[in-house]
């Protein structure tokens, strides 16, 4: 299995990299996501990606006021990203390897979707109520 077949490809969420902090905890709060897709200031720029574990450990980091920080600040950039033509389990293999529970699938600098522990476990449970 590709990891074209499980990625989530719909309703990614993407944030410039100079939003704030607070801008981006209410995109993740209103699109009840735990992570956003950082764009690319260029062309031959890379994604980044911005999870609730990058705002805490800024939000300790500065004491408590993320007004002082933007999205480029704290994000992981460039983001660990994969070929959407990559076997399911090697993919999951690194993310384990990485200790991540997303990953960005891109082909030729573009985003293509990601991939999450969730999209995996949720083909392993499938698979085990299948046997």
């Amino acid at each position: 299995m590709l990891v074209a077949d499980i990625m989530t490809t719909q309703n990614l969420v993407t944030i410039s990299p100079m939003a704030s902090i607070r801008d981006a905890l209410n995109t993740m709060r209103e699109r009840k996501v735990k992570s956003l897709i950082v764009d690319k200031l260029s062309p031959s720029d890379a994604y980044g990606i911005l999870t609730y574990k990058n705002i805490l450990q800024a939000i300790v980091a500065e004491e408590g006021d993320i007004d002082l920080l933007n999205v480029y600040d704290i994000c992981s950039k460039p983001a660990i990203q994969i070929s959407k033509e990559l076997n399911v389990k090697y993919a999951a293999q690194m993310m384990v390897n990485q200790s991540i529970k997303r990953i960005l699938v891109i082909d030729n600098n573009e985003l293509e979707g990601i991939l999450t522990m969730t999209n995996i476990l949720e083909v392993l449970m499938k698979q085990a109520r299948d046997i």
